[in-house]
């Protein structure tokens, strides 16, 4: 496996612009021309800066299961806990054998501690992350009679998780297989208290098959949206997508080179829906997931045709600032709002197999067994190390094509999505 400062080696370079975008209605003043804050739009999107006067995700954690992170990088000193390491790879949950982990805990908790010029900040940099290192395809397909297959180590890492301290649970990776110890290491994570966050996959121009554990009844899964506020079109869609988040051109810290990476994808979209959980349940502490979740989806902004959800952008794209301002009622504390969750455990209780249950909002889970795909890290097609202006490429695991980073993104898929920036709007109705 390589790490992405090698990927970058093996693909040479590539010269682009670094262009700054303003979104319409988001005005900016940078204290210097070239930041690397200032290339981070999606804070300035979000209006983080304005959040952070009312919560920074302080004493929430949250556990990124992926690839371990590395906490010894400025922009995240301080920031990572002791964990828990299920690979083989040399070293511990904070040895990161791919960089990914990495990077999404920076999109989460980074401080901005490298400096005000070359520091970069996640959504929530009051926020603590538990690392879970979990083994790559290599490791879970050995033929030692080793039994930690994707399902397993996915089951293992999220019940570890659920008896931690973490209130959030972050997992950009995906797999088409799946078991029932995966459906029920959910539920147990959700009888506990927790939230979970998934990446629905990064093949939405290709196969868009179903990619666990977004589509298990009782994760959100999470899509990605562009600065056009669009679902990009590698973003995965289906009934298994319930939020959306910014996943494309995101910039932050990162391993190997110039430390400092350009990447897209679900992964992205991921760790910013954690992060924006974190900020909401900082502020809230005694709500409980269900409202959290809750109070997420209704201030989620809507597909403009009206729709409740589509199959692009779920409920609608995550708007913590609206939630920190005004969040109306949190609903009863122990009703879970996704309806996947409820009527898979009604089915369940009736006695169906989960196999074959039907659950609104997400198709039944496969069996255990049926499927074998390699799972892959969702952190997008591509990803740069930045110098200035300059873009190194690089790029990162997919199962069926590796491409080069610096490509521009492809028409959107002709899903739904808003005409205009959503995290200035009101408000919208409540969920029960």
């Amino acid at each position: 496996m390589r790490t992405r400062s090698k990927q970058a080696g093996r693909y040479g370079q590539v010269i682009a612009a670094v262009a700054g975008v303003l979104l319409a209605g988001v005005a900016v003043t940078p204290a210097y021309a070239d930041t690397v804050r200032d290339r981070q739009w999606y804070l300035d999107a979000m209006r983080a800066e304005q959040m952070w006067k009312t919560s920074t995700g302080k004493g929430i954690t949250v556990a990124v299961i992926d690839t371990g992170v590395q906490g010894d990088i400025p922009d995240l000193r301080g920031q990572v806990l002791s964990g828990k390491d299920y690979s083989r790879h040399p070293g511990d949950e904070h040895s990161d054998y791919d960089g990914h982990g990495t990077s999404m805990a920076v999109l989460i908790a980074g401080t901005g501690a490298k400096g005000r010029v070359t520091g970069s900040y996640g959504l929530a940099p009051g926020a603590k992350i538990l690392p879970i290192r979990i083994p790559d395809f290599i490791e879970q397909s050995r033929s030692d009679g080793n039994p930690d297959d994707y399902p397993t180590y996915m089951a293992k890492a999220i019940r570890y998780a659920a008896d931690s301290d973490a209130q959030v649970i972050n997992i950009s990776q995906a797999s088409t297989a799946h078991s029932q110890q995966l459906n029920e290491s959910v539920a147990y994570a959700l009888s506990k208290d927790k939230l979970i966050f998934a990446g629905v996959g990064n093949d939405g121009a290709g196969l868009n098959e179903l990619e666990y554990p977004a589509a298990t009844p009782g994760v959100a899964g999470v899509g990605a949206i562009g600065r056009n506020v669009k679902a990009t079109q590698e973003s995965q869609h289906g009934p298994q997508v319930d939020l959306a988040a910014p996943g494309e051109d995101m910039v932050a810290a990162c391993l190997g080179g110039t430390e400092l990476c350009k990447t897209h994808g679900t992964s992205d979209a991921t760790a910013i829906a954690s992060a924006s959980a974190a900020l909401i349940w900082s502020k809230h502490p005694d709500w409980t997931n269900n409202q959290v979740l809750r109070v997420m989806l209704n201030t989620a902004s809507k597909p403009k045709n009206g729709k409740e959800r589509t199959d692009y952008l779920g409920y609608g794209t995550v708007r913590p600032r609206i939630a920190l301002t005004n969040p109306g009622s949190p609903g009863p504390a122990d009703v879970y709002p996704l309806p996947d969750f409820k009527q898979a455990a009604s089915e369940a209780s009736d006695g169906a197999a989960s196999a074959s249950a039907q659950p609104e909002g997400k198709p039944a889970a496969a069996a255990s067994g049926t499927t074998s795909a390699m799972p892959w890290i969702l952190a997008g097609v591509g990803a740069a190390f930045l110098t200035g202006a300059v873009l190194v490429a690089g790029a990162v695991r997919r199962r069926r094509r590796v491409a080069a980073a610096g490509l521009a993104q492809a028409a959107v898929p002709p899903g739904p999505g808003p005409t205009a920036w959503p995290y200035g709007d009101s408000n919208h109705g409540g969920r029960s």
